[in-house]
C-alpha cells in the first residue's frame, strides 16, 4: 500500500503545492490543511484511522501521537518540512528540496538493534555528608541507597534513620556502566547499629568489592570516568549547586527497572590490524574512543557494548571496517544521500548542497525557522544520531552523489579532533572549499554562513557508491578527480603505499607473514616481495616488524588499475644449492649469513659453512654423513633383563 502524505501550512505561514509535489515524487499528497493540530484535527485522525499516512509537521508530533492512543492506532510517522523547507527568506522554489524530504522519509528504515539492561536501583552516592545524606533521604523511597562518606568526614547528626545504609571508606577504583558497576573500596568500616548511643563503625578493612547499577558522585572532584557525560549510570552534579544536585536525584530515581540499551556498532575481529605478534599497528579506534569502551583483546580490540557511547569516531577512522557503525547501518546512509541529492537534482537545474547535523543542529534549524532567515532552499539538511559517524567515506560519497558541498554542523557532544580529521582527508580527497565545518552554537550565524555559500553544479554524471567504505571512497574519489592518478593524503590516512629500500631488504618476508590484509605477499617460486596498494591499511605493522628497517609508509590513494593488481617491490636472484642446484632462498640472504657465521665457533670448516648453501634435503644428507654426525649413535644396547641380573650375582 503506497503511503499518503498530510501537509499542514501551519495557518498559511508557507505554500505547499500539493500537486507539484505529488507530480514530483509520485506520492498521494492531499492539499495542505492550514491548522493539522487543532481546527483541522478531523482530517488527522481520519489520516490516522486509514493508516499509512506521514504527518508533515513534528512540532506537534504529541497531539498526534495522544489522538492515536485514543483510536487506538500506532503512531503516525513525522515529516518536518516546516522548519527544514517552507519557513525561509530565501525566494528561490522549495519544490526540489520538499520533494527530496519527502522522498527520504519515504525509504525503508532497519529497527535498531538492543541489549537490555536491567536495574535493581541500587545506587552508590560519593561525597560531603550534608549533600550526600540529603540526597540518600529523598532517593530512598525509590532507590536501595549507599552512601560512602570519606573516613575523615564525620556528619554533624548521626544516621539514625536505617532507610539507607551509610559506611566509611575510600573509593579505590569504578569500572563498568549502568546496571553494572563494580567497586572498590579501601579503608571500609560500615555501621554497627547495635548498642547505645552514637552509631559507631566497624574496624576499616581494605580491599572490599562490590556492584551497583548507578553512582551519584557528589563530591565535586574529577569524574570516575573518561567523557563522564556518556558514560551511562553515572551521574555527576556539583554538591554547592543545589538546582544541578536537585536534577540528578531526579534523574536517578527513575533509573530502576529494564531498559533497552542501543548497540551501536558491529566487529569482525578478523578485519582488524590493531596488532601482531605483539608488535601494534593500528591503533586508531583506541585513540579517539572519549570512553575508553575500547581496550586490546590480542591482536585485534575488543568494545564493551555497555560503555560504548555511540559517538562513531571509532567506525569513521577504522581503516579495515572491521569496526562498522550500525545504528543506522552505513548502507542505509548511502541511500538517503542517493535518493535526497537524486531527487532534488530531477526537480532542479542546479546541486544541492548537503547540512548535517545531529539532534542539537535539529534545534537551530528550527530556531532560525521561526525567528531568522531559516535555511537556503538549496541546503537540503540530514539528521544522523551520530555525527562522527560520518567520515570521509560518506562525505566522498555525498559529492558522488550530486551534492555540491558538504557542511558539517557538529553538537556540544561531538568529539572536534576525530571529526576534523576526517574532514582533512575528505577534503585532500575532493578538493579545497568542497567540505566545510560549520562550529557554532548560534542559529543566526549557522544561517548566515549557510547564505554566504553559493551552490554550484556538482558532478555532471552522479553515482551511487556502494560497498565498503574503501570502496566508497575509491569509487567516489574516481568520480571527483577524472584524469588523476595519484592523490597525495595526510599522515595517518588509511590509503598509501609501502616503499621498501632494497639495499636493506633481505627479503626475510616478516612483513608478509603479518600484513593483516594481505596488501604484501610473495611469490612461492621466487624470492620476491609483492605489494597490491588498494588493499594496504597503512597499519604500520610491516614498517614496526622488519628487522632491516627497510620499510616506510607513503600515504596517498593510487586511482590507477595499477592499485588492484599486485606490484614487485623488491626480489633477487635465488640461490641454487651447491650439490643438486635446487633454489631456495635468495642469492644476497644465503652470502650474507655465510659471511655472518664463518668465525662462529660451530661453523669453524668449510663443510660447515658450505651446509648453510645446501637445500634442506642436501643439508640432512651432509650431516649424515659427516664425522660428527649427530645421528651416528651406533648400535642400539640390548635391554637388560632379569637373567642378566641373576647371572651377575652368580659371577660374584
Amino acid at each position: 500500500m503506497s503511503k499518503t502524505l498530510i501537509t499542514c501550512n501551519c495557518g498559511g505561514s508557507f505554500d505547499i503545492d500539493a500537486a507539484a509535489l505529488s507530480e514530483a515524487t509520485g506520492l498521494a499528497v492531499k492539499p495542505a490543511c492550514r491548522a493539522l493540530c487543532t481546527s483541522d484535527i478531523a482530517k488527522a485522525a481520519a489520516a490516522i484511522e486509514d493508516g499509512e499516512t506521514i504527518f508533515c509537521c513534528t512540532q506537534e508530533g504529541r497531539v498526534f501521537a495522544d489522538l492515536a492512543a485514543e483510536l487506538d492506532r500506532d503512531d503516525p510517522p513525522l515529516l518536518d518540512l516546516r522548519d527544514r523547507a517552507g519557513w525561509s527568506e530565501d525566494p528561490a522554489p522549495k519544490l526540489p528540496k520538499m520533494s527530496a524530504l519527502m522522498a527520504e522519509a519515504m525509504l525503508p528504515a532497519r529497527g535498531a538493534k538492543t541489549r537490555d539492561v536491567t536495574s535493581e536501583g541500587l545506587c552508590l552516592i560519593l561525597g560531603p555528608s550534608k549533600a550526600a545524606l540529603t540526597a540518600a533521604a529523598q532517593l530512598a523511597p525509590f532507590l536501595s541507597v549507599t552512601v560512602l562518606l570519606d573516613p575523615s568526614d564525620q556528619p554533624d547528626s548521626p544516621a539514625l534513620v536505617r532507610e539507607f545504609d551509610v559506611i566509611q571508606g575510600r573509593l579505590r577504583s569504578a569500572t563498568g556502566a549502568f546496571g553494572g558497576f563494580d567497586v572498590q573500596i579501601d579503608a571500609l568500616a560500615e555501621l554497627d547499629p547495635s548498642g547505645r548511643g552514637e552509631l559507631r563503625f566497624t574496624a576499616p578493612q581494605d580491599g572490599a568489592h562490590s556492584q551497583c547499577d548507578i553512582i551519584l558522585d557528589l563530591t565535586g572532584a574529577p569524574a570516575l570516568f573518561p567523557a563522564p557525560q556518556k558514560r551511562e549510570g553515572y551521574l555527576r552534579a556539583d554538591p554547592a549547586h543545589a538546582p544541578s544536585v536537585a536534577a540528578a536525584v531526579m534523574a536517578a530515581s527513575h533509573m530502576v527497572g529494564t531498559f533497552e540499551k542501543p548497540l551501536y556498532v558491529a566487529t569482525q575481529p578478523l578485519l582488524c590490524a590493531h596488532s601482531r605478534a605483539q608488535k601494534t599497528g593500528c591503533s586508531n579506534c583506541l585513540n579517539l574512543c572519549p570512553t575508553s569502551a575500547i581496550t586490546p583483546d590480542g591482536d585485534h580490540v575488543s568494545i564493551d557494548p555497555m560503555i560504548c557511547a555511540g559517538c562513531g569516531a571509532c567506525a569513521a577512522a577504522c581503516p579495515s571496517g572491521a569496526i562498522s557503525y550500525d545504528a543506522p547501518p552505513n548502507d542505509e546512509v548511502l541511500l538517503r544521500l542517493s535518493t535526497l541529492a537524486g531527487t532534488y537534482r530531477a526537480a532542479a537545474d542546479h546541486a544541492p548542497r548537503l547540512l548535517v547535523h545531529d539532534s542539537h543542529g535539529r534545534d537551530m534549524i528550527a530556531l532560525t525557522a521561526r525567528f531568522g532567515r531559516g535555511l537556503p532552499a538549496d541546503v537540503i539538511p540530514m539528521q544522523l544520531d551520530a555525527l562522527g559517524a560520518f567520515g570521509h567515506a560518506e562525505i566522498l560519497a555525498a559529492l558522488a552523489a550530486g551534492f555540491d558541498t558538504v557542511t558539517l554542523l557538529p553538537g556540544p557532544g561531538v568529539e572536534r579532533p576525530a571529526l576534523g580529521d576526517q574532514i582533512e582527508l575528505a577534503t585532500a580527497i575532493a578538493g579545497t572549499g568542497k567540505v566545510t565545518l560549520l562550529d557554532t552554537t548560534d542559529p543566526d550565524a549557522m544561517a548566515d554562513a549557510l547564505y554566504s555559500g553559493a551552490g554550484g553544479t556538482g558532478l555532471d554524471n552522479p553515482l551511487r557508491p556502494m560497498g565498503p567504505r574503501r570502496q566508497v571512497t575509491r569509487l567516489a574519489a574516481g568520480a571527483l578527480n577524472p584524469g588523476t592518478d595519484i592523490i597525495p593524503l595526510p599522515q595517518g590516512a588509511p590509503y598509501g603505499a609501502v616503499l621498501v629500500n632494497t639495499d636493506s631488504c633481505t627479503l626475510c618476508l616478516s612483513c608478509v607473514s603479518l600484513c593483516p590484509s594481505g596488501a604484501l605477499g610473495d611469490n612461492p617460486d621466487k624470492p620476491q616481495l609483492l605489494f597490491q596498494e588498494d588493499a594496504c591499511l597503512q597499519c604500520g605493522l610491516c614498517a614496526n616488524i622488519c628487522p632491516e628497517q627497510a620499510i616506510t609508509l607513503q600515504p596517498q590513494l593510487n586511482l590507477t588499475p595499477a592499485a588492484l593488481s599486485q606490484q614487485v617491490l623488491n626480489e633477487e636472484e635465488p640461490f641454487p644449492c651447491i650439490e643438486c642446484g635446487a633454489l631456495f632462498g635468495s642469492k644476497s640472504t644465503v652470502e650474507r649469513i655465510t659471511e655472518k657465521l664463518r668465525d662462529h665457533a660451530m661453523f669453524g670448516s668449510d663443510d660447515k659453512l658450505k651446509m648453510i648453501q645446501m637445500c634442506d634435503d642436501c643439508r640432512v644428507k651432509a650431516q649424515m654423513h659427516a664425522q660428527d654426525n649427530p645421528f651416528a649413535i651406533g648400535e642400539r644396547p640390548r635391554p637388560r633383563t632379569t637373567d642378566d641380573y641373576l647371572s651377575k650375582r652368580r659371577d660374584h
